[in-house]
């Protein structure tokens, strides 16, 4: 292509860029002031000397980042007015500008570099449309490319078409959607069929209805992509295939035949949760935690979160072979564990193994969160279609994929699953006595998960069986095997009953001090605190019984925290921490105040010792275990309130951290313990590592409250001068619940200390009348009926209560009712079909409401059995959809 500025502007620009890719920050800030200055100057020239760059250097990387820079200097607003640089252009300018950039799309040889002239054309596009100056040249020369016979030539037409839609959708249907069904079936290139998929996206999403009643067509292409495709390629099928659903979910209702069947194949790797989800599980469980890195975690979240099959699964139930094909392909893709990895594996700690970012992981969370989705009537056929047949495989790496499939489906399929529990676990058993060591992991990873989704039932049923496998396994030779084995048990405990434990409780502690103190060698730091967990989790669920270890494991964690110093310890000293309060909870005050007074030292050192910031566990630990050990000494625990209770207090009273974006291209990417919400419009992002603090520290006051009771008096006033103003304390519902909590438990302790005035008692159900008449949760809504309702009974009933207060809670309670009965008559007008889609949803939301009723109506029986009320909360009841009944997920099902 000939040049269009002089060549001293393009030596000048040459060096620039040079400079502006430099680490240096000092020579990238020299030469970023003179692209502002050069822009201010001769905008025109410049920006067609950076266009002219985008195809004239020699190397990828710098007609990379020309096209780049081109792209965000064009539509950012100049220095001298709020207008972007491309308003200030001349037309000739313009057309100058795009005949450059079209020649780049065309004709350059790289296709990363490709991908960014397409982005830039397509930007451009838009921005011209914007502004009533359509690009037809480009709408021309897209048409011509995808009919190109260059593959790369193909790929690049129907991203443009992705990018910029407006090129087609004012176009004939018939024609544009053939063109679409085209570029879909491309016999040639994957890479074509996935930008002809987005295309046909970006066509769905920007279509009125007319257009798509023509478009049907285009919905089996889309769908029958999915089973041919390679396995490195299917997560972005999904994440468009399902957007394309979750736009326009109703274009699948008529969706077309099912796809063909493809044969099977199936592996996977290893999940989330289970045993060793979250080595936290001896403290008390605040739902899933997946343990994934965040670049890991960050595929199956685009792939599924905003999938069809979570935003519509009702709907996606009815499409026959939908979920068949999906099930498949995840199945397959979990069983692709490169071979040469196991020895990496085993000498990994799992809390940094690289392994965890290859690619079988993708399917395996994708199919969890398909199943949880889609319930077990759906998604159960399908996977055990193939289940047993991988078990049975001479591949190690499809036995492994089995087990976990098993783990990953258990949640979502967990009601139907348990019809047939008997066989599932008769499935699992022999992978604890597989020759591979990663099978004998997944098999752990099995059982430690079903213990957790189906929790007491299999630990009933099935305890035998399991603790038979699961105790032998904590011999094994591997690290990862028998820490993983250990990590099981502690899900294990969780829905046992103490009996049921107790028989295997000696031979459980003899294996883990063992571990935690071998003979020979030095066992593993990860090893050592995986152990530490699961002994606290034993003690709790083995309660006064674990007395009988008590003296072989006590003094070993009392050494721990006095030796175990430095970086390296942090987690292992908090371990031993957690597991030394939850032993003293479990053997009783008796046993533990030998070693009460020591304990209580250590921790006071570790809370009195200089600040480590890289420490990001302490102050949760150390909150955790005085309450632990407060719970252990009960009344004896009053002269320690004084060391604890100023940082708690400040704990409580933490603000909360939010940072507003004008969109969410201005969020930073990677802002550990940060998580982006979108309200009202806008991108806020709210630090959550600090609400959680917020939300521990006002658990901790309800436990000491309700520990000490009268002899927690000193810390009344300022404990609830924190709760009243956090019962509003909308970014976290563990801190409302808390403070809900705390109310009557403060009453009681005001009470029997007598510190209980009129004042408090005023301000404080003041505050729960106006709460209730403005909460919009219905759940929350129960908890502040329950605090109201206890407080009062704590003063003596109704009868105690000024009229005022008497009166406020009854008009709080009238606007309630008209509240819930106007959402109940909006939710009962809408279309069948819609109620049917989000049938959980609302069942859901209608079950909250009705815990809300039940508590009003509890509060309004304690004024008058007769009260007139009673008869409003039986009119809203009445108003519901009433859609729990005949739910259905729970019917028989045998595997096929």
């Amino acid at each position: 292509m000939e040049a269009i500025v002089p060549p001293e502007v393009t030596a000048e620009l040459t060096q620039i860029l040079s400079n502006l890719v430099l680490g240096d920050n000092q020579i990238r800030s020299n030469a970023e002031k003179i692209v502002d200055d050069r822009l201010s100057q001769t905008p025109e020239l410049y920006i067609l000397a950076l266009a002219q760059f985008s195809t004239q250097a020699d190397t990828e990387v710098m007609r990379s980042f020309s096209l780049v820079l081109l792209r965000r200097l064009l539509f950012r607003a100049t220095s001298q007015s709020r207008l972007p640089l491309y308003d200030h252009l001349s037309s000739q300018s313009v057309a100058t500008l795009e005949r450059i950039l079209l020649y780049s799309l065309l004709h350059e040889p790289a296709s990363v570099v490709r991908h960014k002239a397409v982005d830039t054309v397509a930007d451009l596009a838009n921005q011209a449309m914007a502004r009533g100056r359509p690009w037809h040249a480009l709408q021309t020369q897209a048409f011509r490319m995808v009919e190109a016979g260059d593959v790369v030539t193909r790929e690049a037409a129907f991203r443009v078409f992705a990018g910029s839609v407006n090129l087609i959708i004012d176009l004939q249907t018939e024609a544009i959607v053939g063109m679409l069904q085209k570029g879909l079936q491309d016999p040639e290139s994957i890479e074509v069929r996935l930008a002809a998929l987005r295309a046909s996206v970006a066509f769905l999403a920007a279509s009125d209805k007319a257009q798509q009643a023509q478009a049907l067509a285009l919905l089996y292409p889309m769908l029958s992509t999915l089973p041919a495709l390679p396995h490195k390629h299917l997560p972005a099928f999904l994440h468009d295939a399902h957007a394309a659903g979750v736009e326009h979910p109703g274009a699948l209702r008529t969706a077309p035949p099912r796809p063909p069947r493809v044969p099977p194949a199936a592996h996977r790797a290893r999940r989330r949760r289970g045993p060793d989800a979250d080595r936290r599980a001896a403290e008390p469980r605040r739902g899933r935690q997946l343990r994934v890195p965040a670049a890991r975690a960050e595929w199956p979240e685009r792939i599924w979160r905003w999938g069809l099959s979570e935003a519509r699964p009702g709907m996606v139930r009815r499409v026959d072979g939908w979920t068949a094909v999906v099930v498949r392909g995840c199945l397959e893709g979990m069983g692709e564990i490169p071979e040469d990895e196991t020895e990496v594996w085993l000498e990994a700690d799992p809390g940094e193994d690289p392994t965890d970012d290859t690619y079988p992981h993708v399917y395996e969370q994708s199919v969890d969160r398909l199943a949880c989705a889609l319930g077990g009537k759906a998604v159960l056929p399908s996977a055990f279609q193939y289940i047993p047949a991988m078990l049975a495989s001479h591949d190690w790496r499809l036995r492994h994929a089995g087990l976990m499939a098993i783990a990953a489906i258990a949640e979502g399929t967990s009601k139907v699953m348990q019809e047939e529990l008997g066989k599932v676990v008769e499935l699992i058993l022999p992978g604890f006595t597989d020759l591979h060591p990663r099978v004998r992991y997944a098999a752990c990873q099995c059982i430690g998960q079903l213990c957790t989704d189906l929790e007491e039932v299999i630990q009933e049923q099935y305890h035998q069986q399991i603790f038979n496998a699961l105790i032998p396994t904590l011999e094994a030779p591997e690290a990862r095997v028998h820490a993983h084995a250990a990590a099981a048990l502690i899900n294990f405990c969780e829905g046992v009953e103490r009996d049921t434990l107790i028989p295997y409780l000696d031979p459980i502690v003899e294996r883990l001090l063992k571990l935690l103190n071998p003979a020979s060698g030095s066992p593993k730091r990860y090893v050592q605190e995986q152990v530490i967990t699961t002994l606290a989790m034993v003690a709790d669920a083995s309660e006064a019984t674990f007395a009988k270890h008590y003296s072989s494991i006590m003094p070993l964690l009392l050494n721990i925290l006095q030796n175990a110093n430095g970086p390296d310890y942090r987690k292992l000293r908090a371990k031993a921490m957690e597991c030394a309060g939850l032993i003293a909870i479990a053997v009783g005050r008796d046993v533990f105040r030998p070693d009460a007074n020591t304990f209580v030292e250590l921790l006071m050192r570790i809370q009195n010792s200089p600040p480590d910031l890289q420490d990001t566990m302490l102050t949760h630990y150390l909150i955790a275990t005085w309450a632990k050990v407060c719970q252990a000494m009960g009344e004896e625990f009053e002269p320690y309130l004084p060391v604890v209770m100023s940082p708690l207090l400040a704990a409580a009273g933490t603000k909360t951290e939010v940072s507003v974006y004008e969109d969410a291209g201005d969020e930073p990417e990677d802002r550990e313990g940060w998580e982006v919400m979108n309200m009202d419009g806008q991108h806020i992002g709210i630090r959550t590592s600090a609400l959680e603090e917020k939300c521990q520290a006002f658990e901790t006051l309800l436990i000491y409250s309700s520990t000490l009771g009268p002899r927690f008096v000193s810390y009344l006033t300022p404990t609830l001068e924190l709760v009243l103003p956090n019962l509003r304390f909308f970014f976290h519902e563990g801190v409302r619940e808390a403070c809900a909590l705390l109310v009557p438990v403060l009453f009681s302790c005001g009470k029997n200390s007598g510190a209980l005035t009129s004042q408090i008692v005023s301000a404080t159900l003041s505050q729960l009348i106006t709460c209730i008449a403005n909460e919009p949760d219905a759940s929350f809504l129960a908890s502040l009926y329950r605090a109201f309702s206890d407080s009062m009974r704590l003063l003596g009933g109704p009868s105690a209560l000024p009229s005022e207060l008497s009166d406020g809670v009854m008009e709080a309670t009238k606007r309630q009712l008209q509240s819930l009965a106007d959402k109940r008559k909006a939710r009962a007008a809408r279309p069948a079909n819609q109620i049917e889609e989000e049938r959980e949803d609302l069942t859901l939301i209608e079950e909250m409401e009705e815990f809300a009723l039940e508590d009003m109506h509890k509060l309004l029986v304690a004024f008058d059995p007769n009260h007139p009320l009673l008869v409003a909360i039986s009119s809203v009841r009445d108003l519901g959809l009433h859609l729990a009944q005949g739910d259905g997920e729970d019917e028989e099902w045998t595997e096929g």
